[in-house]
């Protein structure tokens, strides 16, 4: 094995395809969130603050809307 045997190794461990678990996508906090919220609105709703549960579904899904595309 040459050097040149070596840094094609190196540069397969530093390569895209280097790993060999999937990289996670970032859709669990998300989701976790959004289900506490839609919960915790949907109980507000229930317990006779309607336009409080409205206003943080609406809100929620504004904040998750934005997160999601990135701003």
């Amino acid at each position: 094995m040459g050097a040149q045997d070596d840094f094609g190794l190196w540069e397969q461990e530093l390569g895209p395809g280097g790993t060999d678990r999937p990289e996670p996508s970032g859709l669990r906090g998300p989701l976790v969130i959004a289900v506490t919220m839609a919960v915790g609105c949907t109980v507000l709703i229930t317990l006779g603050e309607g336009p409080l549960g409205v206003a943080g579904l609406v809100l929620t899904s504004m904040i998750l809307l934005l997160w999601r595309a990135g701003l």
